[in-house]
């Protein structure tokens, strides 16, 4: 496995992959990887024949009053997981070599990016769009795997790769879960052992919404209401429940499509958590 430190080692690396015939698979994470990350180490391995993945904590999209230096990272740790893993590279530039001074472009993707965490998140969305689009300039991937854990993003960066003519294929995998239901996030080290146990509300909220859903309920109030009253019972503080169009994000005022998203984000503490699931 390759560990490449510069934007021009990447854009090397992977060219050559593409003139020996290679169908290129990126997978970009910002580390402290989980299993939720191994799967889409997995289904880019299964997608494509050489799989790269990307470890940076992307200093453009957080606020400055959000988590950026105590973001958890553990670059060795990292690094053995995508060896055992099968990863043919990774990426991990410092951030200097991603903003040199000077830097004046970013990239931002309007209407998608305006609400829900992006409203909350102002710039967030703008960072993330930014990122993307470099490592995709960079490593001219045939297909790129994400998270559909953060649905906003999702939409986001599929609209990018499809306005701008990347030529990539955006592929989107199912939330992966613990035990108990909460969806895997690096940020979950953040919460104390009495906050682990009411995380469980957000998807435990969405699954009651699903259950109402599934009983007739159509109404968005109401199936927001089933979202809420789970929060309000493990007292996490709601920062948004919403019912939208599963691709314009534009809000709805009843479910009459299965694939209808409920999203859902709430802090415990300090610490934001965000979830998401298909009404059907």
């Amino acid at each position: 496995m390759r560990v490449l430190r510069t934007p021009a080692e990447l854009a090397e690396w992977t060219e050559t992959a593409r003139r020996q015939g290679r169908r290129v698979g990126l997978v970009p994470t910002m580390g402290f990887l989980h299993r939720g990350h191994l799967s889409l180490i997995d289904a880019s391995r299964e997608r494509a024949d050489t799989t790269v993945v990307s470890i940076f904590v992307n200093p453009a999209q957080f606020g400055p009053t959000e988590d950026l230096a105590r973001y958890p990272r553990d670059l060795e740790g990292d690094l053995h997981k995508c060896r055992e893993a099968k990863v043919d590279a990774v990426f991990a530039p410092e951030a200097g070599a991603m903003y040199p001074p000077g830097h004046r472009t970013f990239v931002e993707v309007t209407q998608l990016q305006d609400g829900l965490c992006g409203a909350r998140r102002p710039g967030h969305f703008r960072g993330v769009a930014t990122v993307v689009t470099q490592l995709f300039a960079l490593a001219r991937p045939h297909l790129a795997v994400f998270g559909e854990k953060d649905w906003q993003q999702l939409q986001i960066i599929r609209r990018l790769a499809l306005d701008l003519h990347l030529g990539v294929e955006v592929v989107g995998m199912p939330i992966v879960r613990e035990a108990d239901g909460l969806a895997m996030s690096s940020r979950n080290a953040y919460l104390s052992p009495p906050e682990r146990a009411r995380a469980v509300a957000l998807s435990g909220g969405l699954r009651a919404a699903r259950a109402r859903w599934s009983a007739g309920e159509r109404g968005a109030a109401a199936l927001r209401g089933a979202v809420r009253a789970e929060l309000r019972a493990a007292e996490v503080r709601e920062d948004y429940v919403e019912l939208v169009d599963p691709g314009t994000l534009e809000p709805l005022e009843r479910a009459d499509r299965p694939d209808a998203r409920l999203l859902v984000a709430g802090f415990l503490g300090a610490t934001r958590l965000i979830d998401n699931t298909a009404v059907g």
